[in-house]
């Protein structure tokens, strides 16, 4: 079995360290990858589009199931990978994820962006105006109809204080079959860095299910 948890934007791949290391210390030692998106983007335009099929190349080098997961962005590149890759997808966790993205909350995001520094961009290895132009790149995405498509287990998990994404989180386990939701405590949209070792005991006992 090969694990996969994709980070959110704004993060790298090391924003799951804190909920590995958890898991470790409660005896869940896997094997997980964790890869940092942006170097899916080499010689790529920075849309989403590029992006997932960065991902579908990477997921390309595995023969093994997959138990793939991921947060916000990461959270939407797993479902849409879930959705067209059935065959090779033994369960999802999606972690704050839109099925449907709220366009208007994106617009207000991209307006905020705009006026934050470029160096805050550098931290996480993207232009400012690359970083931009990738969240514009998702006001399209629709994905409501796809996801009886989906056919593995799937935990819908969200941070009680996110409310911008708590309703797609419940909506999200009512639309897909075999699905479950979870709302972690203590924490906000990023789940992972807010509360990771409760996310940690989640994914275990998760990934234990058969």
């Amino acid at each position: 079995m090969k694990y996969i948890l994709l980070h959110g934007l704004g993060q790298t791949g090391s924003s799951w360290e804190k909920t590995i290391n958890a898991m470790a210390e409660e005896g869940e030692v896997r094997d997980i990858s964790c890869p940092n998106l942006k170097d899916w983007l080499q010689d790529r335009k920075a849309c989403y589009g590029p992006l997932y099929r960065g991902l579908e190349d990477y997921c390309e080098q595995f023969d093994e199931p997959i138990c793939l997961g991921g947060l916000s962005l990461g959270g939407i590149l797993a479902m849409q990978y879930g959705i067209e890759h059935p065959e090779k997808v033994k369960s999802l966790v999606l972690i704050g994820a839109q099925y449907t993205m709220p366009k208007m909350l994106l617009k207000f995001q991209n307006l905020f962006f705009h006026l934050m520094p470029e160096k805050t961009f550098q931290k996480i290895g993207f232009a400012k105006t690359d970083f931009i132009g990738l969240c514009r790149s998702m006001a399209q995405l629709e994905f409501t109809d796809d996801l009886k498509k989906i056919r593995c287990k799937v935990l819908a998990v969200c941070g009680e204080q996110d409310r911008a994404n708590k309703d797609a989180t419940l909506q999200l386990a009512e639309r897909i079959q075999n699905a479950e939701v979870c709302i972690i405590e203590g924490a906000g949209h990023e789940v992972n860095t807010d509360n990771p070792k409760k996310l940690g005991e989640v994914l275990g006992r998760f990934w234990r299910e058969p």
